[in-house]
């Protein structure tokens, strides 16, 4: 009996552990809320409520292993069984502290429970992955993680007996084992019935577990119940969460089946095109005949149309790129595919829409089918290319993608002076840049056409920058990038070779000016595309709507160059494509048009954005997404 009230009371710890997170993060978390919450007192007893299925589901998991050990102990010495159950409780103590703490740390950063994402950041790049934080943040995170893990551990661990040393139903109790026999002596009734009791309890956790008996299972999305998305996020086991996210890394073909595959290809065939039919001029004639303009990528680190004077709210901060966008070709309606820079890069280089549950970025071998820009340009083409970044290649797997997609040189922080990395993502953006322009210069000579992509890091956190125009820490970081942006265009008027070259900017993501972003907003995803340089027809106001991954169809088609094997990127400019903006954010989607413009959350299963024709884009959105990861698991 005494086996069996320690394994309800260990279930119950796990239970009541979970619970007590919410009231923490509820009030940690506060400052960093997308949509405010008058009182957190009020909304505590839902958030415990909803979140309690998610709690009682991993506690049942953390119990499996008690429950096969506490049977051990009717059977064994406890002795023998307790330094195994008290190691299982110091890993299972590690696991419960650690997904807390770095949910409580990323979510002010990243405005979603806890997911694989930071291990797969961690694993790649252990200094790029905490370049955001402070060390004393980071020292700081070690000790509470350290006390809490000591915390937990103490309040689970198995502890020793007073006066009995041994359980009651253990060998040697008694009569068992001294010579004498008698029926009982092969089976004691007591051991057997104790045992079965704690084998059908161990059994039962399946059914928190799975969340029932009925045919869906467990998921974070049945702890969503509200419209505020902060108050769904406290409710969301962030143990649950991250190991669910862990196991549906790869099963990708299984995820969101919204409708039968041939309705899923009907809708599909009405988004996608890649003709080039009727496609309307960008680049001036001379160059439009010779098809094979040096080319210049820029991907800016979270800028976004706000920080644009002549777009948004705030006058004194990408005053450069500004001025370079009214000599350019300015996209006023263009959305970027994502919120993380691994994403944001696949879908400018590789034409491939983001993902809502992983990166592809993660596996080199899918990676290595995406199609390429850089690739095209080299077989058709004969481009020479070259990959600039500050950082380290090897972040998030960077290297082998860029090699995959066939940039010919990359260079990074480890083509950098120690002295040169000043910034904890390695070398500032200036100095960056005047190597770029350093190489450019050194090849005004060369008959190839380039290909150079320069990819900026300097505003991002902790936006430490050698720049001091304005107040604002956030804000000063884009005005010192957007300075070198003026510089790269200013230094590059004065070459030759700049009345034959395309300069592409366009953001990674939104992200760094605003504290707290709303991922179901649409302005959350608004980006400028311009196209700058002297191989423009002329300055001109784009007002098509297009996403990230239409750079790809739509610069391969002004340049004349096949991009068949771009599925999903479409060639903006051509009479003959569909015009819409795809997003994803984690587990959600948006989708953006003339008719209607459409947010849905796949975890709470409902709508949180539609503005225009009420759910016009559901269906096209669902559809998308759902040949999306066809097409990724096929890869």
């Amino acid at each position: 009996m005494k086996q069996i009230i320690w394994f309800v009371k260990t279930y119950a710890t796990f239970v009541v552990l979970f619970v007590l997170q919410k009231p923490l993060f509820l009030f940690l978390e506060k400052g960093s809320a997308t949509q405010p919450v008058d009182n957190i007192f009020t909304e505590l007893p839902a958030v415990i409520w909803h979140g309690l299925p998610l709690d009682l589901s991993m506690a049942g998991y953390l119990s499996v292993i008690p429950g096969f050990l506490s049977i051990a102990v009717v059977w064994l010495k406890r002795d023998l069984v307790k330094p195994i159950m008290n190691i299982y409780f110091i890993i299972a103590s590690l696991f419960i502290t650690c997904s807390f703490v770095l949910n409580a740390s990323l979510y002010p950063y990243w405005k979603y429970p806890l997911d694989s994402t930071p291990l797969f950041y961690f694993f790649t790049s252990p200094a790029d992955a905490i370049a955001s934080v402070s060390i004393w943040q980071v020292i700081l995170s070690i000790v509470i993680l350290i006390v809490l893990t000591i915390g937990v551990w103490f309040t689970l661990r198995m502890r020793g007996e007073k006066r009995q040393q041994y359980s009651r139903y253990s060998y040697g109790y008694g009569g068992f084992g001294s010579g004498k026999r008698n029926r009982f002596d092969d089976f004691d009734r007591h051991r057997g019935r104790t045992s079965i009791i704690l084998l059908l309890l161990t059994g039962l956790l399946f059914l928190p577990i799975r969340g029932g008996i009925t045919v869906s299972t467990m998921n974070t999305g049945q702890a969503y119940y509200s419209q505020n998305a902060y108050l769904n996020h406290s409710a969301v086991n962030p143990l649950f969460s991250l190991f669910e996210s862990i196991t549906h890394q790869e099963d990708f073909a299984s995820q969101y089946r919204f409708m039968k595959d041939k309705e899923a290809d009907k809708i599909f065939a009405t988004m996608t095109s890649t003709s080039d039919e009727n496609t309307y001029p960008l680049l001036n004639e001379a160059t439009f005949k010779k098809g094979t303009p040096d080319i210049l990528i820029v991907i800016m680190e979270s800028f976004a149309n706000d920080i644009m004077p002549s777009m948004g709210s705030y006058k004194d901060v990408a005053v450069c790129l500004d001025s370079i966008a009214q000599q350019s070709i300015l996209f006023t309606r263009f959305y970027a595919n994502s919120f993380r820079t691994d994403r944001g890069m696949v879908s400018i280089l590789s034409g491939y829409p983001a993902q809502t549950t992983t990166s592809i970025m993660r596996y080199p071998r899918k990676t290595s089918q995406l199609p390429s820009i850089a690739r095209n340009l080299v077989k058709y083409k004969n481009y020479k290319t070259t990959y600039y970044y500050g950082g380290d290649a090897d972040y998030c797997n960077m290297r082998s993608y860029l090699v995959s997609q066939g940039y010919q040189h990359i260079i990074s922080d480890a083509n950098f002076p120690i002295e040169d990395k000043i910034s904890k993502w390695g070398v500032p953006d200036h100095i960056l840049a005047a190597k770029m322009m350093e190489d450019i210069k050194a090849q005004q000579n060369e008959k190839r056409p380039m290909l150079r992509i320069l990819q900026t890091s300097s505003s991002h956190e902790p936006f430490e920058v050698p720049y001091h125009r304005l107040k604002d820490k956030r804000l000063n970081a884009f005005a010192y990038t957007d300075s070198v942006m003026g510089a790269i265009v200013r230094e590059y008027r004065k070459l030759p070779r700049w009345k034959n070259t395309l300069i592409v900017f366009v953001p990674d993501h939104v992200g760094g000016y605003k504290e707290n972003l709303n991922d179901h907003d649409r302005s959350r995803y608004q980006i400028p595309l311009i196209l700058a340089g002297g191989a423009i027809s002329r300055p001109m106001k784009v007002g098509i709507i297009g996403s990230q991954h239409d750079i790809a169809a739509t610069l391969l088609g002004q340049l004349g160059v096949e991009h068949r094997e771009f599925t999903f990127s479409k060639n903006m400019m051509s009479d003959a494509t569909p015009k819409f903006a795809f997003f994803a954010v984690n587990d959600a989607f948006g989708i953006v048009s003339e008719e209607n413009s459409l947010i849905y959350d796949n975890r709470a299963k409902r709508i949180v954005y539609d503005k225009g024709e009420k759910g016009f884009n559901l269906k096209r959105g669902q559809a998308y997404l759902q040949k999306l990861y066809d097409d990724l698991a096929k890869k």
